[in-house]
């Protein structure tokens, strides 16, 4: 039997990544910020909830299909960005994007992508979102959205809850940083793991040299002309409403916000044009003292009131945590560490895995729930 057989849950996925991952790789998906209190409490959150299931129902030939931003999709998840996810599998942003649109969902590719935009709308297409960190230049960064407009992106996804970096002190401990570079830890932690050292890095060394971030301009990917415009592309922390006002004029697809937590920062995206926000704590990873995205999502969706899409991440482990998420108001989940586990694991067969368990996890919490559609799922199920 191989990895993937003896993998049946998320959790399974998680334990096997770990294995086969270096270290720092591993801690850099897997762990949050500072004393990880809000990465606790995310889960909590979810677990938290309880439903009051309805029976005797028929609750034969249930439909997991469902609308999102005006279009069909498989089931109501999104692949969150998730950055440098091709040193987790050679080349994993096309295993993601494959593995979306087989599932008929989309998948998000990250600023920090190791694959470029254009060549994942070439080799693959489906429905691409593109997550977009806005850079201190903000010529460079207008330039990356026409980039993608270009290419075929269905949605812009603004991420606007990471002003500055967040203290991840195992990072440093770890060695690691981006972009992928050698040090005497990281070298040692690579040679603990064979595996991912022939199949993921020696085949970038073999393609074209180390890692590069294939949506930055190639003087960013240049040793030599890096500390220049290194400083031009870091985290910004002067994002505000008329920049996504800027932002919607400039992008011709649908325009998410993703890191929002604060029901009056919602009402003030739409109004500004946005086509929808993400509920996002960015899975625990930046404020340790971040309100659970469980706990903030019904403010939001109240905020709202309908006028535009609610998506909520962070935490997403399970299909229940799915259907807890749509009786909440959400119009769909993002899910980001799941599915690089399963790349982590078996590349593109591992992100199907991940889906196909999380699509029949969804379909058994609905029947035993007492409904057949994505749109039976409301507030009553919830014990209030």
């Amino acid at each position: 039997m191989g990895v993937l057989d003896d993998c049946y849950n998320v959790a399974d996925f998680r334990r096997a990544a770990q294995k086969r991952l270096p270290k720092s790789l591993f801690e850099y998906i897997d762990r949050a910020t500072e004393d990880e209190v809000a990465v606790r409490n995310n889960r909590d959150a979810i677990e938290r909830i309880r439903i009051l299931p309805r029976a005797p129902l028929d609750v034969s030939n249930r439909e997991l299909g469902s609308t999102l931003l005006g279009k069909p999709m498989g089931m109501p998840l999104v692949i969150a960005p998730t950055g440098a996810a091709g040193l987790m599998w050679f080349e994993a942003e096309l295993c993601l994007a494959r593995a979306a649109k087989a599932a008929g969902i989309p998948y998000t590719m990250p600023t920090g992508s190791l694959v470029s935009f254009e060549r994942v709308a070439k080799e693959v297409g489906g429905r691409l979102w593109f997550q977009l960190y806005v850079w201190p230049n903000r010529q460079i960064s207008y330039d990356l959205v026409k980039r993608v407009a270009d290419a075929g992106a269905e949605t812009l996804v603004v991420t606007v809850d990471t002003p500055v970096n967040p203290i991840r002190e195992y990072n440093i401990r770890n060695g690691f940083g981006l972009p992928f570079r050698h040090s005497l830890t990281s070298l040692t932690d690579m040679t603990l793991h064979p595996r991912w050292l022939f199949g993921t890095l020696l085949k970038y060394l073999i393609a074209d040299g180390m890692p590069k971030l294939r949506n930055h301009p190639a003087a960013f990917n240049d040793a030599r002309t890096r500390p220049a415009i290194a400083p031009q592309l870091g985290l910004s922390d002067t994002v505000d409403i008329p920049e996504i006002h800027r932002l919607r004029a400039m992008f011709p697809g649908k325009l998410l916000v993703k890191g929002v937590m604060h029901p009056e920062d919602a009402r003030n995206l739409v109004a500004a044009g946005a086509d929808g926000v993400i509920v996002s704590n960015h899975g625990g990873r930046n404020l340790d003292a971040a309100m659970a995205t469980f706990d903030a999502l019904p403010a939001v969706v109240s905020a709202i009131g309908g006028k535009a899409t609610v998506i909520v991440d962070s935490g997403i482990r399970r299909g229940l945590d799915i259907v807890k998420a749509i009786a909440l108001g959400a119009d769909a989940v993002q899910t980001g560490r799941a599915t690089l586990w399963g790349a982590s694991v078996g590349g593109e067969a591992g992100v199907t895995k991940v889906l196909d368990v999380l699509r029949g996890e969804l379909s058994a919490g609905m029947a035993n729930c007492g409904v057949r559609t994505i749109g039976q799922i409301t507030a009553d199920l919830l014990v209030r």
